[in-house]
């Protein structure tokens, strides 16, 4: 069983920053693609990045495109987040998530493991 452990959501002004970190078991995180996704209420988990297990390519939500960057430390078993210009309608709960294989892959079903979530809360 794999275990994800997200951090470093909080409470920020619109236009602030925030960085997210998954921590994922020790030596598993460099054989995953991994992704970050988030869920308001009532409505359907949404597919945010994701990035492939070597790093060399990633994916990225049209909204939040040129103010999102995922990242990952295979060394520290570590996804990052790094969140800029935030705006209100990032508000949600963020998921870390992670499969086995090379390529992203973005449809929510595909993804074996998950975290708890971190709520993001963006005021304007």
């Amino acid at each position: 069983q794999v275990q994800l452990v997200e951090s470093g959501g909080g409470v920020v002004q619109a236009g602030g920053s925030l960085r997210l970190s998954c921590a994922a078991s020790r030596g598993t995180a460099s054989s995953y693609t991994m992704g970050w996704f988030r869920r308001t209420p009532g409505k359907e988990r949404e597919f945010v990045a994701g990035i492939s297990w070597k790093g060399g390519s990633d994916d990225y939500l049209d909204s939040v495109k040129g103010r999102f960057t995922i990242s990952r430390d295979n060394a520290k078993n570590t996804l990052y987040l790094q969140m800029n210009s935030l705006k209100p309608e990032d508000t949600a709960v963020y998921y870390c998530a992670a499969r086995r294989g090379v390529g992203v892959i973005t449809a929510a079903g595909n993804y074996d493991y998950w975290g708890q979530g971190t709520q993001v809360t963006v005021s304007s």
